[in-house]
C-alpha cells in the first residue's frame, strides 16, 4: 500500500507545503480553460506530459501532499485515510487517455514521479515514459543493469535486496545470478541517469508542457516543466492541479479541475476515443512467472527541436607579423693591449662534419 512505501522510506524533513486547501475552478471557467488547452495541444508539435500522485487519487491510491495526503496526516498526527494496495489498484480515466494520446501521437513523451507502475499496466509504451521515482513492479540488477517486471509489488522499496536472483544469460550462456535489488528510490538515491537526461531532453524540446496532479515540489522533477520557457519565452506552460503550486504564476493555463474531468473533456475536443482498461492487455497481469526481463530503447526528441550550441560570430582577424631578420650577435675579446673589442657573428651556427 501507499503508506507502507511512504512508511519504508528514510526519514527525510523536508516533505514540502502539506495539506494545501483544494481549490474548484466553476464549470463555465473549467470548459472553457479545457478548450483552451485541447487547442494548444492540436497546435503543439512536442507535447510532454508531467504526471504526479493527483492522477491516481481516483485509482484509490493515496497522495502525499493533499488534504488528506499520508504526509500531511502524519503532520497532524493523524490516521491516513484508507488505500488500496498497489496490487489492487487499476489505471484510471487518465492514465488510459495518456495511453491513447501517445499511441496517437499527440503526446511525445510522459515524464512521471509516481512509483505506482499504474502507466505501464494502461498499456502505455515503456520507450514514451520515464519514470524518474521508481515503479514499484520492477527490480534492477546491479550487476549487469537488467531491468525485471514484476508478477507483484515488490516486497522491498528505496532499492534494497529483494531476494530474488538475476537469470539473465550473457554471452557465456551462464546465468548472471546477480541480487537484485527493487526500483523505487529512496529520498538521497540519484535519479536513474538515462530518465534523467531523457526528460530533460524532452521538457526542453516540447513546446507545450502539461503537468498532472503535482504540486510540483520535489527537484529536479519539479522544475523540468520549466525547462523550454527558458530557453524559448514562446513555449506554453500548463498546470492542471487541485492545490496551488509555486509556479502558478508562470503557467500559461492553471486549471483548477480533477485530472479526469479534464481529460474526459481533452479527448471529446480532440475527437479521440478512451478504451476502459483490459486485464488481459496489462502487462503485469499477463506475466506467467514471477519476473521477465525487460528491454526498451526511449524515444529521443527530434534534434531540431533541441536547444543548438551558440557559435561565436565575432569576426577575428588574423595579424601577420613582418618577418624577423636574424639579429647579429655580439662577442667580446680583449686585446693584447687590455682592450676590448666587439666582434660580429653569425647567430646561424656552423655545421658540423662526422
Amino acid at each position: 500500500m501507499s503508506q507502507n512505501y511512504a512508511a519504508g522510506l528514510s526519514k527525510y524533513k523536508h516533505k514540502g507545503v502539506l495539506g494545501l486547501k483544494e481549490i474548484y475552478d466553476n464549470d463555465a471557467e473549467m470548459k472553457r480553460k479545457v478548450l483552451e488547452l485541447s487547442k494548444l495541444m492540436q497546435s503543439a508539435k512536442h507535447v510532454v506530459l508531467h504526471t504526479g500522485a493527483g492522477i491516481s487519487t481516483a485509482a484509490g491510491i493515496s497522495d502525499f501532499r493533499g488534504p488528506k495526503g499520508i504526509w500531511t496526516a502524519e503532520k497532524k498526527k493523524q490516521k491516513p485515510a484508507p488505500s488500496k494496495p498497489f496490487s489492487e489498484a487499476i489505471p484510471t480515466f487518465t492514465h488510459m487517455a495518456i495511453m491513447e494520446l501517445v499511441r496517437t501521437g499527440t503526446v511525445k513523451f510522459v515524464i512521471s514521479q509516481n512509483i505506482d507502475g499504474l502507466h505501464i499496466r494502461s498499456g502505455l509504451s515503456m520507450d514514451h515514459l520515464a519514470e524518474l521515482h521508481g515503479n514499484i513492479f520492477m527490480e534492477e540488477c546491479p550487476k549487469c543493469h537488467t531491468r525485471m517486471l514484476r508478477k507483484s509489488p515488490a516486497p522491498t522499496i528505496a532499492r534494497k535486496k529483494t531476494g530474488g536472483v538475476c537469470g539473465t544469460t550473457g554471452k557465456r550462456a551462464t546465468p548472471c545470478r546477480g541480487e537484485l535489488i527493487d526500483n523505487v528510490l529512496d529520498w538521497c538515491s540519484p535519479l536513474p541517469e538515462t530518465d534523467l537526461s531523457s526528460s530533460e531532453a524532452h521538457s526542453r524540446a516540447a513546446d507545450l508542457n502539461i503537468v498532472l496532479g503535482s504540486t510540483m515540489q520535489i527537484n529536479p522533477s519539479g522544475e523540468l516543466p520549466l525547462k523550454a520557457k527558458a530557453r524559448d519565452p514562446n513555449s506554453k506552460f500548463v498546470i492542471c492541479n487541485l492545490q496551488p503550486t509555486k509556479f502558478d504564476d508562470d503557467a500559461d493555463l492553471v486549471i483548477r479541475a480533477k485530472v479526469d474531468d479534464i481529460f474526459r473533456g481533452v479527448m471529446e475536443h480532440l475527437a479521440l476515443s478512451v478504451g476502459d482498461y483490459k486485464p488481459e492487455q496489462d502487462p503485469v497481469l499477463a506475466i506467467s512467472c514471477e519476473r521477465i526481463p525487460l528491454s526498451r530503447n526511449l524515444v529521443q526528441p527530434p534534434v531540431e527541436l533541441l536547444p543548438q550550441p551558440k557559435v561565436n560570430k565575432r569576426k577575428t582577424t588574423l595579424k601577420s607579423e613582418p618577418p624577423q631578420q636574424d639579429k647579429k650577435k655580439l662577442k667580446v675579446e680583449l686585446n693584447d693591449d687590455g682592450a676590448m673589442t666587439e666582434i660580429e657573428i653569425d647567430p646561424k651556427p656552423e655545421p658540423t662534419l662526422f
